[in-house]
C-alpha cells in the first residue's frame, strides 16, 4: 500500500507537464456564438476536477480553456507571458510571484483549516517538540517560499526560535519524499498527498498548520491584462460565483469528489481522500481581514529574507469581481 500511495504521488507531480498550457477540449463550456474564452489557469487538475464534478458551469455563456500546470511557480509564468488569463495558489506563492513583478492582481480568497500542511519527522528521530529542531536540518518542499516554508518559520517564532537556528534545505517533493522514505532525513515540512505519504512511511507529525499556524488562505488572480477586458472580467466574476458554488459541493460531497480524482487524476482511493479533505471549501470576498492576515504572512517571510521585496497586500487585490 504505502509504494502505491508513493507511486501515485509521484504521478501526480509529474501530472500533465508536458502539456501544461494545453487546453482540455473535453472540458470547454460554452454557448452559441459566445466569443468570450477564458483560459484558467491550473495545478494538477484541481479546479477542473471540482468544477466537472459538481458541473458547476453548466450554463455559462463563455467558453474555458485549461491550462494545467505542475506547480505554482510555472503558472505564474504562463500569467506573466499571456498564456493564462487567471492564477490558483496558497497565499505565500502568490505573494513570491507578486515580489518578483507578475502583472496580475487578487481577485477572490480561497480558505482551508491549514490542515494540509504539515512538519513530518522520522520516529525514532529523538524530536519530540518544536524547540528540538535547534540545530536541525529541516527539508522544505518544494521552493523557496513555500506554504510549508511559512508554517517551519511561523512554528519557531511562535516557540522562540530564530529561523537561522535550523539548517533549511529546499528539495522538490518528489525528491523530498524519496529522502525521507530512505531515512537521509529526519524533519520534511511538507503538504497534501506528500504529507499523508511521509506518514505512511513511518514518519509522525510534529505540528500542521491548524490553529492560524498558516493563514489557510489561497487566492483565485487575475492577470491585469484580462481585467483591463470588460468582456472577460465579466466573465470572470460569473466564473468566481461557480467555482463557489463548486468548493460547496466538494465539502458536501468528499467521497463523490474522491471518486472524482480518482478517475480524472489516476489517484488511488486513499491519495484520493487525502486530497478530497485538503481542498479548499470556500471562496470569499477579499476583504480587510484577509488582508491584513495575508499582510502578517508576507511580513514575516520579508523578515527572514524570503520574500524580498515586500508586498503590500491590500493594494495588490482587486475586489471589484466579488462582493
Amino acid at each position: 500500500m504505502i509504494r502505491k500511495i508513493a507511486a501515485t504521488a509521484l504521478s501526480l507531480a509529474a501530472l500533465l507537464t508536458a502539456t501544461a498550457c494545453g487546453g482540455d477540449s473535453s472540458a470547454d463550456t460554452s454557448a452559441q456564438g459566445s466569443q468570450v474564452t477564458l483560459t484558467i489557469g491550473d495545478q494538477a487538475k484541481t479546479l477542473q476536477t471540482i468544477v466537472a464534478a459538481s458541473d458547476a458551469l453548466k450554463g455559462a455563456d463563455y467558453k474555458v480553456k485549461w491550462a494545467e500546470f505542475e506547480g505554482a511557480a510555472p503558472l505564474f509564468q504562463a500569467v506573466q507571458a499571456g498564456a493564462a488569463d487567471t492564477t490558483y495558489s496558497a497565499d505565500l506563492p502568490a505573494l513570491q510571484a507578486l515580489s518578483g513583478g507578475v502583472r496580475f492582481k487578487n481577485v477572490a480568497a480561497l480558505k482551508n483549516d491549514g490542515r494540509h500542511v504539515g512538519l513530518v519527522v522520522r520516529e525514532g528521530s529523538g524530536i519530540d517538540s518544536v524547540r528540538d529542531l535547534k540545530g536541525q536540518k529541516v527539508v522544505v518542499s518544494s521552493a523557496k517560499g513555500s506554504i510549508s516554508e511559512y508554517l517551519l518559520a511561523n512554528i519557531l517564532k511562535q516557540n522562540g526560535l530564530n529561523y537561522s537556528d535550523v539548517k533549511v534545505q529546499y528539495l522538490l517533493p518528489t525528491d523530498a519524499q524519496a529522502a525521507f522514505a530512505s531515512g537521509k532525513i529526519n524533519v520534511w515540512a511538507t503538504f497534501g498527498v506528500y504529507q499523508a505519504v511521509g506518514l505512511e512511511q513511518g514518519g509522525r507529525l510534529l505540528v500542521d498548520g491548524a490553529d492560524g499556524r498558516v493563514s489557510g488562505y489561497g487566492f483565485i488572480g487575475a492577470s491585469e491584462k484580462a481585467l483591463a477586458d470588460k468582456s472577460k472580467k465579466a466573465a470572470l466574476a460569473d466564473f468566481l460565483k461557480r467555482v463557489g458554488t463548486a468548493l460547496e459541493w466538494t465539502s458536501t460531497h468528499q467521497d463523490a469528489y474522491a471518486k472524482a480524482i480518482e478517475e480524472r487524476n489516476g489517484a488511488d482511493a486513499t491519495v484520493a481522500k487525502t486530497l478530497a479533505s485538503a481542498a479548499y471549501s470556500k471562496v470569499l470576498p477579499i476583504t480587510p481581514d484577509v488582508n491584513d492576515t495575508v499582510q502578517g504572512v508576507a511580513d514575516l517571510m520579508h523578515g527572514i529574507g524570503v520574500l524580498d521585496p515586500n508586498v503590500d497586500v491590500a493594494e495588490s487585490a482587486d475586489t471589484s469581481l466579488l462582493k
